[in-house]
């Protein structure tokens, strides 16, 4: 496929530029022509230079945005146009006016989006699908921006608890290296004479990361790059990016934390959905994938299917590794009692509760813990220095005694 720049005039003779994807120049004349297209001019368009994602902070705008004009009642399209008048960046603003002639030319709003997949977060083309065939793009966007939102306080907590250790143990570490690299080498021999080669373990242990400190430091790197290339490569196909997320949800107080969100985030755009007039495994289907989380798209497809199969929401979830039984349970009781949205709702409410109260808890705990950590590893080596020469006054004590 390759991309044709145009310059066509519409039925009401309204002069129109732009660009589009097609196999060869008769099947791009051909699809310009169903959308009711004089094309004057048709020419290859040479391939733009990459570009990257949009910026978070760009984006939590970008969408906060779009929520209030949709609330408003003004079609996506002309939203846009709008929207992309005030962009202060040009990448953004030609992002969004792309997206506007997309979909003024009847390009499906998944696609349009699914077409700029390097500049969005995942899933987002189907999020606003999900939203425009509801009715309920706004709440759908708003309750996004609130995900993102602890997803991003979450993700700062982490950073500014782990940045100040980390600049420790970095300096700690350039400390160490240096003495196990110039000091320890000028005094392992005459240690060793000193005290007759009978080296306590802790001292031992230091004079073999001395002489082996290269490769150490080279195994350090490899294991470093190799965690980075899987992690990317695990982030490059559905069946990676559920392993990768299995081992997140794995971690002390981060992997609960993340579970409490991405719940949180499912239950409030199952409510919209249910309220929406969705049917429950729909809303299932399409709240999950909301959440942005592969682990629950995965299992509320299979509980979806469970249930137009003619399950109970218990039963059908009985398999279910993400979704906990207090969330199926509330579902099913919901729509017993005609309340499901109000369930969920406060289900939502629940879990992004929990999700504030895991933040306070990882903020309170990993800081401490990382001084900790640098302060054992540090006063280890000042212990591994210390031990020899108080090996070696013994020693002279005894002699001269």
């Amino acid at each position: 496929m390759a991309i044709f720049r145009y310059n066509a005039v519409t039925a009401a003779g309204r002069l129109m530029t732009g660009t589009v994807e097609a196999g060869s120049p008769q099947e791009a004349t051909e699809t310009l022509r169903q959308m009711n297209l004089n094309v004057n001019l048709l020419e290859k368009a040479q391939p733009e230079p990459s570009r990257t994602a949009v910026g978070r902070n760009e984006f939590l705008l970008f969408n906060q945005q779009l929520a209030s004009i949709t609330k408003a009642g003004v079609p996506l399209e002309r939203g846009l146009r709008e929207l992309a008048q005030d962009m202060t960046s040009n990448q953004m603003r030609r992002l969004v006016e792309d997206l506007a002639g997309d979909l003024e030319r009847g390009v499906p709003i998944e696609e349009a989006f699914q077409k700029r997949e390097r500049h969005f977060p995942p899933l987002y083309g189907r999020i606003l699908k999900a939203g425009v065939e509801t009715g309920r793009l706004s709440e759908m966007l708003t309750s996004l921006n609130r995900h993102l939102e602890l997803a991003g306080h979450t993700r700062r907590i982490v950073v500014e608890a782990v940045t100040y250790p980390l600049m420790i143990l970095t300096l700690g570490a350039i400390v160490i290296t240096c003495v196990f690299a110039f000091v320890v080498p000028q005094f392992k021999g005459a240690v060793v004479e000193m005290v007759g080669g009978r080296l306590n373990p802790l001292t031992s242990a230091m004079f073999k990361i001395s002489d082996s400190l290269v490769p150490i430091w080279t195994l350090a790197g490899a294991a470093i790059v190799a965690l980075i290339v899987a992690c990317i490569s695990l982030s490059s196909t559905p069946r990676g990016r559920r392993a990768k997320e299995s081992l997140f949800l794995r971690l002390p107080i981060i992997g609960r934390l993340y579970h409490a969100t991405i719940l949180s985030r499912m239950a409030e755009a199952t409510a919209v959905l249910i309220g929406a007039g969705c049917d429950v495994p729909e809303a299932l289907r399409l709240g999950a994938v909301s959440s942005g989380s592969d682990g629950l798209i995965q299992d509320s497809e299979a509980v979806s299917q469970q249930i137009e199969q003619g399950s109970g929401i218990l039963e059908a979830g009985h398999r279910a590794s993400l979704l906990p039984r207090l969330f199926l349970y509330s579902l099913q009781l919901g729509a017993q009692r005609n309340e499901l949205p109000d369930n969920l709702r406060s289900l939502g409410q629940m879990y992004a509760d929990q999700a504030c109260v895991g933040q306070s808890r990882l903020q309170t705990i990993l800081l401490p813990t990382m001084i900790v950590a640098v302060g054992i590893l540090i006063g280890m080596a000042i212990l591994a220095m210390v031990l020899p020469i108080i090996q070696v006054v013994t020693s002279l004590g005894s002699m001269s005694s």
